[in-house]
């Protein structure tokens, strides 16, 4: 399995980029996993990862606590999946992303909380999250 998070614009906040890289690398030693920018316009989530499973981070998704994201984790793994997670710009995701989703079956729309962030500080979150789902998966005292 391998884990991708994707993320549209540049990011900016060298402090939020640091601590999401960290947790990326950290997550790095229990799967393969890597973080981007991704251009709309240029990527095909669909085309680009076939047999992904895709989470879109968008405020109207489900809302999860961190032990129902370790399931979708979990789940993946279990699938042999991979799973590729996308971010929106300040403009959020492409509305046809989010209609391709609902369509296929293949995915699904997540809310990392009702409250509104700056897109750095949802990545921190994610991969902190990432992160976190893996090292429960393996028993690792992080999460306790």
């Amino acid at each position: 399995m391998k884990i991708i998070l994707g993320y549209i614009g540049k990011p900016r906040d060298t402090h939020a980029n640091a601590m999401a890289e960290e947790y990326i690398k950290r997550s790095g030693r229990f799967a393969t996993c890597e973080m981007r920018e991704v251009r709309p316009l240029r990527f095909d989530p669909w085309a680009e990862f076939p047999s992904a499973t895709r989470i879109l981070l968008d405020p109207a998704g489900k809302n999860l606590d961190s032990a129902g994201f370790t399931g979708i984790v979990e789940k993946s793994q279990s699938d042999a999946r991979d799973l590729l997670f996308l971010i929106g710009g300040a403009g959020g995701l492409p509305d046809a992303w989010k209609q391709q989703v609902s369509k296929q079956g293949s995915g699904m729309l997540l809310a990392l909380s009702p409250m509104t962030m700056p897109h750095e500080l949802a990545r921190v979150i994610l991969a902190e999250q990432i992160y976190r789902a893996l090292t429960t998966l393996r028993g690792h005292p992080y999460p306790r």
